[in-house]
C-alpha cells in the first residue's frame, strides 16, 4: 500500500490520536503542570507501542521524564533516532485565545491548539510515518525514538539524560520536526540554528513600595532605573552595545549572503503576516540575514509596581525582566550570559540592588548540506513536494541539538514542516491538516532514500 493511500485510510484516526495527546496541558515551565508531564510520557509511550516499536518506557531524569521506543530490525542496517518533544509553552495572555487552547478544533482545514505545531503535530508525524513503514512491512532501518519533557526550558536534564545512555542512543543520525518550512509551495531544510542566552534581571530599590507623591524625585524608582538601563544595551542601529558581545561572531561571506538571498521572501507579505508598518533590525542586513547569520537581543517580559485596573500612586520596591539573546556561531552562550550579566551590573545605579540569573541557553547549531542524511531529506522532499527543497537558516534555537553532537557524536537532519503563521509560542497556535499529512508522507520517504544511499 502506497504512503498516500494509508494516510487517507487513516488521517481521521491519526488526528484523534494527535488531539489526546494535544489535550495534555504539558506545560514545563509551571511547576503545577508536572503530573501532566508525566502523562504526555505515557502516552507517548503507548504511542510507540502502538505504532510497532519493539518496546518503549519512560525514563525518569532530575526534571521532566523522557519517553523512548526502539524497533530494530538488524543490527547492521543504519539507525535513525527521532527527537521530538512533548512540552508546551505557557498559553498566556489566555483571553487572546479564540479557542481553549488545550481543546483542539479544526477550522478550514487548520489545527488550533497548545502545541498544535510546537512540537506534538510535528513529534506525532514521526509516530505516524513509522507506523505505515512498519505496519506495511517496508521499513528500511532501524528506528529509535526519544521524546523530551523539557525543551521549552532549555532541556536541563538532557544532556546528562544522553551521556547516561549513550550505548541506547547509538544511531547514525537524529531526525528532528521542530522547524519550519517557507511556504507549502516551497519547500525547506533548516541548515542552521541559532544559539540562545536567556536571563532574568531583578531590581530593588526601596525595601517596600513608596507612596510616589512622598517619595517620588527624591528615591531612584526601579521601573525607571531597568527601563533606562535596557533602553542603551542597543543603539540607533540596531546593535547591540555590550562590549566584547560581537567579539566571536563569525562573518559570513559575501557569497554565502548572496547565496542565501535567493531564497524566495516577500517582504510586504512578511509585514502584512505580523501587522507591521516596516520591520527593523541590525543596519546592514536584511531580514533573512537578521534572523539567520546575525545575534540579536529582546526583553521578552517586563514588569514592576502596579499593573491592575485604574491607578495607583506608588514607587515601586522591585523591577523585572526576561532577556533573550540568540546566538550565531562561534559565540559561547555561558560567555555571553557572562558579558550581560557584568555590563548590567555596571550600568545599574548604586542606589538600586541588582541580581541577574542565567536561566537556560545554548550554542547554535549548523548542519552540512552534504551528508548523507540532508541527501536523503533532498530527495524525501522532492519526490512529496515535486521541487528540491531550499537549504536555509533559523533564527530559532533547539540548544539539545549542539548537545546530541557534542555527546552523542552524531548530526542532526531538521526536517521541519511548520509555517511562520502556526503562531507558535502565541496565542492561536495552529497547524495546517495538510503539512500534518504532508510530513507524514514526506517522513516515509527519507527512510526510503536514506536507507537507500546507506548501503
Amino acid at each position: 500500500m502506497h504512503i498516500n493511500d494509508y494516510i487517507e485510510q487513516n488521517k481521521d484516526r491519526f488526528l484523534e490520536e494527535l488531539f489526546e495527546l494535544i489535550r495534555i496541558p504539558s506545560i514545563s515551565s509551571l511547576s503545577k503542570h508536572k503530573p501532566d508531564m508525566k502523562r504526555a510520557a505515557d502516552y507517548w509511550k503507548e504511542a510507540l507501542l502502538a505504532a510497532g516499536a519493539d518496546h518503549a518506557s519512560v525514563y525518569q531524569t532530575d526534571g521532566n521524564p523522557v519517553a523512548y521506543g526502539e524497533k530494530i530490525i538488524d543490527p547492521e542496517l543504519p539507525t535513525v533516532l527521532v527527537y521530538a518533544h512533548m512540552d508546551v509553552m505557557p498559553v498566556d495572555p489566555l483571553d487572546l485565545w479564540e479557542t481553549d487552547p488545550f481543546e483542539p478544533v479544526i477550522k478550514d482545514g487548520v489545527i488550533f491548539a497548545r502545541g498544535a505545531d510546537d512540537d506534538k503535530g510535528q513529534g506525532f508525524m514521526h509516530a505516524k510515518a513509522f507506523e505505515y513503514l512498519v505496519k506495511t512491512n517496508q521499513l528500511p532501518c532501524n528506528v529509535k525514538f526519544m521524546i523530551e519533557g523539557e525543551e521549552e526550558i532549555g532541556s536541563p536534564n538532557l544532556g546528562k539524560f544522553c551521556k547516561e545512555n549513550k550505548d541506547m542512543l547509538k544511531a547514525d543520525v537524529i531526525l528532528v520536526s521542530d522547524t519550519g518550512m517557507i511556504a507549502q509551495d516551497i519547500p525547506s531544510i533548516t541548515t542552521g540554528l541559532r544559539g540562545l542566552t536567556y536571563l532574568q534581571v531583578e531590581l530593588t530599590g526601596p525595601n517596600r513600595d513608596l507612596h510616589s507623591g512622598l517619595f517620588g524625585g527624591a528615591v531612584d524608582n526601579p521601573v525607571n532605573a531597568l527601563c533606562t538601563m535596557l533602553a542603551s544595551l542597543q543603539d540607533e542601529d540596531k546593535r547591540i552595545t555590550i562590549p566584547g558581545f560581537y567579539d566571536d561572531v563569525i562573518e559570513v561571506s559575501a557569497e554565502e549572503r548572496e547565496f542565501m538571498a535567493k531564497a524566495p521572501f516577500n517582504l510586504k507579505e512578511y509585514e502584512n503576516a505580523i501587522d507591521v508598518n516596516t520591520v527593523a533590525g541590525e543596519k546592514g542586513f536584511s531580514t533573512n540575514e537578521r534572523t539567520g547569520i546575525r545575534p540579536s537581543f529582546d526583553i521578552c517580559g517586563i514588569w514592576g509596581g502596579y499593573t491592575g485596573e485604574g491607578a495607583k500612586t506608588v514607587l515601586p520596591s522591585k523591577a523585572y525582566a526576561k532577556i533573550s539573546t540568540r546566538l550565531v556561531p562561534d559565540q559561547n552562550h555561558e560567555k555571553i550570559a557572562e558579558l550581560v550579566k557584568k555590563h548590567l551590573e555596571s550600568i545599574s545605579p548604586d542606589s538600586i540592588k541588582i541580581d541577574v540569573v542565567p536561566l537556560h541557553g545554548g550554542p547554535a547549531y549548523v548542519s552540512p548540506t552534504t551528508i548523507t542524511a540532508y541527501l536523503a531529506a533532498d530527495k524525501a522532499y522532492t519526490e512529496a513536494f515535486g521541487k528540491r527543497p531550499v537549504p536555509v537558516r533559523s533564527g530559532g534555537s533547539i540548544p539539545i541539538i549542539s548537545t546530541f553532537e557534542e555527546v552523542l557524536g552524531i548530526k542532526s537532519i531538521l526536517m521541519g514542516f511548520g509555517l511562520e503563521s502556526d503562531a507558535i509560542h502565541s496565542p492561536n497556535e495552529n497547524y495546517p491538516v495538510w503539512n500534518f499529512l504532508k510530513g507524514i508522507e514526506t517522513i516515509t520517504y527519507f527512510y526510503k532514500h536514506y536507507a537507500e544511499m546507506m548501503k
